[in-house]
């Protein structure tokens, strides 16, 4: 399938897509601020970068958007139709890096908690907030904070049969 777009409309397009301070980040920020939590953003521990750094609790916060880090069975996940290739890569890429950060940030007691897009859509920023509040007071050592409702009710833009976005791409070359 060819792009509906001319190639100068794309890339402007993907130029504006931000890597920090995106819209879904800010929500979960202003709650979890509004709450009383203090945190750093964007500090590096090791090589990782965590959107949000609880110095105080010894914990990490990641919100990642469910394209990008390619969340399984999301319905937010789903891969373009175009240049399949570059996206797969990509995002197997993406899905490595965040990985080998968990594993770094575990081997150095830190606890972590994945927020991802869908949840904040869903559940709003507030709920999730309040979640993560509570992990910090006390929870688990890991958290991944997803919305329940993924594949089992499909959008017109996904695929109920397409576990994995990268896997079901793949198949279609």
């Amino acid at each position: 399938m060819t792009d509906t777009v001319t190639p100068d409309a794309r890339s402007r397009m993907m130029a504006a897509v931000k890597s920090r301070d995106t819209g879904p980040e800010l929500a979960v920020r202003k709650s979890l601020h509004a709450m009383g939590f203090r945190y750093r953003v964007d500090k590096r521990i090791g090589k990782a970068r965590p959107d949000m750094v609880f110095a105080r609790y010894r914990a990490a916060v990641f919100v990642h958007g469910c394209f990008w880090h390619g969340h399984v069975d999301c319905r937010l996940a789903r891969m373009p139709k175009s240049n399949i290739g570059f996206w797969c890569e990509k995002i197997e890429r993406n899905m490595a890096r965040d990985i080998r950060n968990m594993a770094e940030l575990a081997e150095a007691h830190w606890k972590t908690a994945v927020v991802w897009e869908c949840a904040i859509r869903d559940r709003g920023a507030a709920d999730v907030a309040n979640e993560i509040g509570n992990w910090l007071r006390g929870g688990k050592a890991n958290i991944d904070l997803a919305m329940a409702n993924r594949l089992d009710k499909p959008s017109p833009r996904s695929s109920p049969t397409a576990k994995n976005p990268i896997k079901a791409a793949r198949k279609r070359k």
